[in-house]
This record gives structure tokens, C-alpha cells and sequence, in this order.
């Protein structure tokens, strides 16, 4: 293949543009450096109107938000899948691991619910807490400032509470409880599980004149036509590119970061997957977004004769310490809830307005870590196949549900919304034995060498499942409500989602003091180049039971301020 050298050259090339890319694009970028960012998808704005994102009917998608062809159903937010056309990966024999991959400028910005939590002062000490794993070589004191900035950027509602491991921060307004979260406050509080308001990436109060204010369509997950909620293309690419500093390529899939003689980073070699000719761009940094897998399959495959198991791999552990939150979910038909008035305000956010902080004593528990839960329900929007066939009211209950016509209709209103669901989502031990690695003998559609998953879960993120399942049962029978479906045993795991389902995905390139033991430095600068950053998850050292997003843009700020300064002394 022809390799094709572009005349450009960069201060920085930022591969990948969601949540870290995204941050660090727009820190670099409004210091003044020229910075080309690389996406491996199309370009993308919600605000384009041809997009199926808010104010459109489901019937008005070409799939009806079936979901059969794009795993999050109908919107255009969801340009990828667990499975990518021409992008294979491959698993270990008797190993599972689900690697969902976003194809579109913003990344999984797009789709993801927004929960926007920080990490704790014990988060980032799991080892001293619990012996379990490896402490990181920072805390939340070093976090903090971050963390304040980006609430300040980007917006998040909630409520300062003065809980010890759930940080509070610069809040917006919070959205009142709807009638379905009532109950379930009611229901939580009888098994003594404490509930907040959610803390959500949603603008409930305007905070600058480039995004509008959500005006509770619910439909959040489509990402946001007005850019009230955070997506990492409107809130922080597009004001990035004011200043004439970045421009972007999309649809290209990076190959490797190409590196001198002296093993040092020159830029990155892509595909373009248009005209599928092969391109090398230049800069005297170079800052891996990816995702924790994709940037470790980048550095896995940018071999060389400085970098011989690949850039960054002199410990070999690029790749290892893969891990994923733990999830686990349930739902209960609430008969109080049936034949609905809609004498409360159900006008929201598209998600959680209240949710369950980590509560228990793990001294106490077969488990280390927790777990939080997310709390769905509500009359929204319903989906293409609602209420056709025996539905989950019909299976669970024998209900004479379904139908068409006035029965039909019927129905529908009687039961919708008289369902709560719980989703569980929590922290699992870092091992070194899940890891991905390169697959010797497959290659994508691209000639790029796939990544090859080895994953297994513990005990202890097994029986943090059965806790979930018995306090999810709990709470339902305290709502005056009855578990749909049978109680997943351990025959099943307890209901634990597969790995990498969450698409919370960390660890690959852990940080830490030691080169021997860690891939990068307390700024996720690269222990073997000093010119190569990793802002993605991959450098997280252990997951919290907490979503992860925000403390990837608070890390990648951070590190964007290390590499402005490195810069000015010269130093890389």
C-alpha cells in the first residue's frame, strides 16, 4: 500500500474524539497549539436536522428504534455497534467480552445516559482500603480542581449532601422526582438504602450562550439538538474550532504512532476509509483518546526496532488490567401505578433523576467495592413494539395484555408506567489476568491487526451481583410492587451482564510510579516516550462504582496542562 505524507505538521495529533479527546482538544487547542484531531467515524452534529435525534417519532426512523441493526435502536446517535462491518475482534477460547465500538465524531458521548459522577478519596486507594488491587499514584486531592473545572464547563445538575465518597461539586438545579421515582424513594428508604437527586450532564440553567437549556423532552439519549447535555463534539470540539486551531479527520483509522530512530513519536500513520489509501501525519505530541482498548491495540501494533512488543510495552502491560463495571438490573409491575392520571408532572430529563450512592459495609459483605443503583421508569416515548404480542405483563403475570385495535389501546394505557426498573452498577477488581492483546492471525478490513479479549469474571464481582438481585427484590416488594420475571440464580451468574456490556472499560495502560509495573506516569505521559499521552480510561488503575466519564475529562484537562507546560520548557 502507498503511504501518502501530508504537508501538514501539528503541534499535537488527539486520536479520537469523545470524552478525553474531546477535552484535551479543546484545553490544546484554546492554548494556542494547532491541533489535528483523527476520528475513526463520520462527522456528526445533533443539530443538523436531517438527523433522527429530538422531536421525531420513533415511526419516523427508517428501523422504527427496532434496535435490530444498531444496538441502541433508531437515533443517529448511535453510529456503532458491538459489532463494526469489516472491524472483527476475536476472544480467548472459553472467554467473553463485549467491546462496543462508536463510529462518529463525540464517540460514545453521544448515547451514553450522562451520569456524571466523581470518583472518592477512596476510590483512588483501593488497595490500602481493602488489600485488593493497586492504589493510584494520585488522589482525589489531585483530582479535585479538575473536577470543579469541568463542572463549571460543562454543567451538571445535583445536590451537595456531604457524603464521604461521593464528592459534592458545582451543582445546577435538580430536577424534581417523577411518580415512579417517588415510589421507588419510598421503597429504598424501608431497606435503609440512601437516594439523592441524580447527578446528570444536563443544563437545567443556562450557563453560556453557545447551548440551549433542556426543556424535558426525555429524549437525552438521542444526544441533544439544542446541546443542553454534554456530548464531547458540541461541548467541546465544536468551541474548540473557533480559534482556527483544529481541524478534523474523520472516517480514518489509525494504524500505529509512528516513532525516529531514537524511538521517539514523529505522528500517527491512518486509513481513510473513504478512499482506503493510507496517510502519516506530523507533530511533536501525539495524545492516544481512543478508548482503553482501542489506543492499547494502537500501541500494541506500533512495532518497531526501539519498541519491539510495541510503543510503551517495555513492561508488558499494555493491554493487561482490563476491566469493566459490573451491572446487574431488575424490574417490578407496581399496581399502584396502573391506570395513570397524569396528575403529577412527569415532564424530565432522559434519565435519572434520583439515584442510590453506594451504602454498604463491605467488612460485612462477601464482596469488596460497591455498587450504585439507577433508577427507570415513567411514561416516555415508547419504542417500535410496544405492546405487541404477549408482552412482559402477559408472560409475568398472565395479564390479558396485547392485542390490537381498542384492546390494544386499552391496555397500553392502563399498564404503561406501572413498571420500575433498577440497574446496578458497580466495581470490579483489576486483574491482570483479563487482558486483550493482539490476534496473530486476524486482521480488519483495514489490514490493522484485532484485538483478541481474555476475560473472566471473579467471585467477587459474582456475589456483588446476588446483593444487587436481593436488594433490587427488596425494594420492589417494599413499593408494593412484584419482581417481573424469576430471580436470576447462579446458574447465571446473578443476572451479571457480560463483560465490557457496561462499555465502562478502564485499565489498559495503568498509570503509576514504577516503569516496570505501570504504562504511564501520574500524568499519562507514556513511561518509554515522553511524547505519546494516553487520555482515554486506559491509565485508570482500578474503576469506582461510579460511571467513569468525568473523571476521564477531569484527568485529560489535567494532563493537557502538563503538556502545555512540558512544551514551554521545552521538555518534549
Amino acid at each position: 500500500m502507498q503511504i501518502k505524507e501530508t504537508p501538514e505538521q501539528y503541534d499535537v495529533i488527539i486520536v479520537g474524539s469523545g470524552a478525553g479527546g474531546g477535552m484535551a482538544t479543546k484545553q490544546l487547542a484554546d492554548a494556542g497549539l494547532n491541533v489535528a484531531v483523527i476520528e475513526a467515524g463520520p462527522f456528526f452534529d445533533p443539530a443538523d436536522p436531517k438527523t433522527m435525534t429530538q422531536l421525531k417519532w420513533a415511526y419516523e426512523s427508517p428501523r422504527r428504534f427496532a434496535g435490530t441493526d444498531r444496538a441502541f435502536g433508531g437515533a443517529d446517535m448511535s453510529w456503532g455497534d458491538w459489532k463494526v462491518e469489516g472491524e472483527p475482534y476475536t476472544h480467548a477460547e472459553g472467554s467473553t467480552f463485549r467491546w462496543w465500538r462508536s463510529r462518529m465524531l463525540g464517540g460514545r458521548t453521544n448515547h451514553w445516559g450522562r451520569i456524571s459522577l466523581r470518583f472518592g478519596p477512596k476510590d483512588f486507594k483501593g488497595k490500602s482500603r481493602d488489600g485488593h488491587g493497586e492504589d493510584w499514584p494520585i488522589g482525589y486531592e489531585d483530582v479535585k480542581p479538575y473536577y470543579d473545572k469541568v463542572d463549571k464547563l460543562i454543567g451538571v445538575f445535583g445536590s451537595n449532601e456531604g457524603r464521604e465518597n461521593d464528592p459534592d461539586g458545582f451543582f445546577l438545579p435538580p430536577p424534581k422526582p417523577r411518580l415512579h421515582e417517588l415510589f421507588y424513594i419510598k421503597g429504598a428508604k424501608k431497606s435503609a438504602v440512601p437516594v439523592i437527586p441524580g447527578r446528570l450532564s444536563m443544563l437545567t440553567k443556562r450557563i453560556n450562550n453557545d447551548r440551549g437549556v433542556c426543556f424535558y423532552c426525555g429524549q437525552c439519549n438521542r444526544s441533544c439538538s439544542v446541546y443542553a447535555d454534554f456530548s464531547a463534539g458540541s461541548c467541546l470540539i465544536f468551541p474548540a474550532q473557533k480559534g482556527g486551531q483544529v481541524k478534523l479527520y474523520c472516517d480514518s483509522m489509525v494504524r500505529e504512532v509512528t516513532t525516529n530512530e531514537e524511538g521517539k513519536a514523529t505522528g500517527v500513520s491512518f486509513i481513510n476509509k473513504i478512499d482506503r489509501k493510507e496517510y502519516k501525519l506530523k507533530a511533536k505530541v501525539v495524545v492516544l483518546a481512543a478508548s482503553a482498548c482501542s489506543s492499547a491495540r494502537i500501541l500494541l501494533n506500533s512495532k518497531s526496532k526501539q519498541h519491539p512488543t510495541g510503543l510503551g510495552n517495555s513492561s508488558d502491560l499494555v493491554g493487561k488490567y482490563l476491566h469493566d463495571s459490573t451491572g446487574g438490573d431488575r424490574a417490578g409491575f407496581v399496581p399502584d401505578l396502573m391506570n395513570r392520571k397524569v396528575s403529577y408532572n412527569e415532564d424530565g430529563v432522559g434519565g435519572m433523576h434520583v439515584y442510590s450512592p453506594w451504602w454498604g459495609d463491605n467488612s460485612k459483605l462477601d464482596f469488596p467495592r460497591g455498587y450504585h443503583i439507577e433508577v427507570g421508569g415513567g411514561m416516555g416515548n415508547p419504542n417500535y413494539g410496544f405492546g405487541m404480542n404477549p408482552n412482559a405483563f402477559n408472560a409475568f403475570f398472565g395479564l390479558p395484555v396485547g392485542g390490537y385495535g381498542d384492546s390494544l389501546r386499552t391496555d397500553v394505557k392502563k399498564y404503561y408506567g406501572a413498571v420500575v426498573g433498577m440497574a446496578g452498577r458497580g466495581e470490579a477488581i483489576a486483574r491482570k489476568e483479563n487482558y486483550c492483546e493482539i490476534d496473530p492471525t486476524t486482521v480488519d478490513a483495514y489490514g490493522i491487526p484485532v484485538l483478541k479479549f481474555n476475560y473472566q469474571w471473579s467471585d467477587f464481582e459474582i456475589n456483588q451481583a446476588k446483593h444487587m438481585q436481593d436488594t433490587f427484590e427488596e425494594i420492589i416488594h417494599n413499593m408494593g410492587g412484584e419482581p417481573m420475571g424469576d430471580k436470576p440464580g447462579k446458574d447465571r451468574n446473578y443476572g451479571l451482564h457480560a463483560p465490557g456490556e457496561i462499555i465502562h472499560e478502564v485499565g489498559t495502560t495503568r498509570m503509576g510510579n514504577d516503569p516496570k509495573t505501570s504504562v504511564t506516569n501520574k500524568f499519562q505521559q507514556l513511561h518509554d516516550v515522553d511524547n505519546v499521552f494516553i487520555v482515554d480510561a486506559g491509565p485508570f488503575v482500578s474503576q469506582a462504582d461510579k460511571n467513569c466519564t468525568w473523571t476521564i475529562m477531569a484527568l485529560s484537562w489535567r494532563a493537557s496542562d502538563y503538556i502545555i507546560e512540558q512544551l514551554k520548557q521545552q521538555n518534549i
